[in-house]
């Protein structure tokens, strides 16, 4: 195959839906010849912040000069993002190889009477085969959906579990309470194993150490409070902080909004973890590097200056919140657009009740996804409150017609669907070129 076939091959897999359970995953890696078990994993599940905190761990050992992967999901404008190599995405020519010897494996367990492996089981397997193939030292592993039946939980090991905010999402799957899902995250907690933890809300925080003290793994509670803010706004935060006995005087990093602080202290105490436990080392110059080199597209990021073009990920309820600080912070008083687009099975109501009052008009769209809701149907739930609404049925409609409205002054943000938002980068940026041009 080559690198589109092989995309049309994941793509097609998606009919098999979403399929809880690790008996695919365990017995496609078998065929494969257990690449995963060659390798070195920082395992890290939770709601909001997987992502950002995989990636300042892996830019914080890059910098130390190792060599190291990265997982996560989904992609924001193309598909070999969701596997990387020091920052490198995986080659287009490297997809299509390791696709076509995994439909080979996949044509052989069918015979053998197992289920099609799923989208997800594929993507994962193909990621564990790169990263056993390029011999890394390292791999940051984001979790798909929950934990403990996540196609990435075939790992027997890890050097340390991480779980980070968790609340409310994929309730039809993982669970409808805070708890219920909290428990399916700590399920990546391994058999005497280590599990550096976010502050929780005490539901989810009571399950996690429940599974910790059951598996007689340690409970790490990252130490928020001591964080000093020196210095947030729109292009960088400066903070102190202290991570067990060492102290980190003015950190600076480049992602935005308060939670990206917390994300980075995850990150700085699985470093500091794995240096006392794995016998790693890390200098602080290349902790200071990883954090400040660190860059999270889709997550609060700023895409143009004139006007102002916010993009972020949103789609439940601690994103809005996060999402509804950082504008409170940066941007009171200004004119403030939303350009919005959600799938049916997030929480709308929650997200619209804290992110709508604090815009002054809404543009709706329907993002390229199955799941998605009609613009239309979220115009109404958004006319409730605030009048300034209107539809536009294409992403590429609403991106165009939201910046031929704005002026110079205005500040837009763009939220709701990582599926979406992606697509909307990509239009921003190719229009700005030509206008530079």
């Amino acid at each position: 195959m080559n690198y589109q076939e092989s995309l049309k091959y994941i793509a097609e897999s998606h009919k098999f839906g979403v399929r809880l359970g690790l008996d695919n995953s365990i017995k496609l890696l078998e065929l494969l010849g257990n690449p995963h078990k060659n390798l070195n994993i920082i395992h890290v599940a939770g709601t909001n912040g997987k992502g950002s905190t995989c990636s300042f761990v892996s830019n914080i050992l890059r910098e130390g000069g190792y060599k190291v992967g990265l997982y996560t999901s989904p992609f924001l404008e193309t598909f070999t993002e969701r596997i990387r190599v020091n920052g490198e995405n995986i080659p287009q020519e490297d997809v299509a190889r390791i696709i076509t010897i995994i439909k080979e494996k996949i044509e052989i367990m069918v015979e053998e009477g197992y289920y099609n492996p799923t989208e997800f089981e594929i993507v994962t397997a193909m990621a564990f085969y790169y990263y056993n193939e390029q011999n890394v030292d390292f791999v940051a592993l984001e979790v798909g959906m929950g934990g403990r039946y996540d196609a990435t939980n075939v790992i027997e090991n890890s050097l340390v579990s991480v779980i980070v905010s968790v609340s409310l999402d994929h309730v039809g799957i993982l669970g409808d309470t805070v708890s219920k899902i909290a428990y399916e995250k700590a399920g990546i907690i391994k058999e005497n194993g280590a599990s550096i933890v976010y502050k929780q809300s005490k539901e989810a925080e009571d399950v996690i150490k429940e599974v910790c003290k059951e598996k007689n793994a340690m409970y790490i509670e990252v130490p928020f409070d001591s964080v000093e803010v020196k210095k947030s706004d729109i292009y960088s935060q400066i903070y102190s902080c202290t991570i067990g006995e060492e102290e980190y005087d003015d950190l600076e990093i480049r992602l935005i909004g308060d939670h990206q602080i917390n994300n980075s202290m995850m990150a700085l105490s699985v470093i500091k973890y794995i240096k006392e436990n794995k016998g790693i080392e890390i200098s602080e110059e290349a902790i200071r590097e990883g954090l400040i080199k660190t860059q999270w597209p889709g997550r609060i990021e700023k895409i143009s200056e004139n006007p102002m073009f916010i993009i972020d990920g949103a789609h439940n309820e601690d994103g809005a919140k996060s999402l509804a600080k950082a504008l409170e912070k940066n941007f009171s008083g200004k004119q403030l657009t939303l350009l919005i687009g959600m799938l049916e099975d997030k929480d709308i109501n929650s997200v619209l009740k804290i992110l709508i009052p604090r815009f002054n008009r809404v543009i709706t769209t329907t993002p390229d996804n199955p799941r998605a809701m009609n613009c239309e149907e979220l115009a109404k739930k958004i006319s409730e409150y605030v009048p300034n609404v209107i539809s536009k049925p294409t992403i590429e409609e609403a991106v165009k017609y939201t910046l031929e409205t704005s002026t110079l002054e205005d500040v837009i943000i763009s939220a709701g669907s990582l599926y979406m938002i992606g697509a909307v980068r990509t239009l921003v940026k190719n229009t700005m070129l030509q206008y530079q041009d």
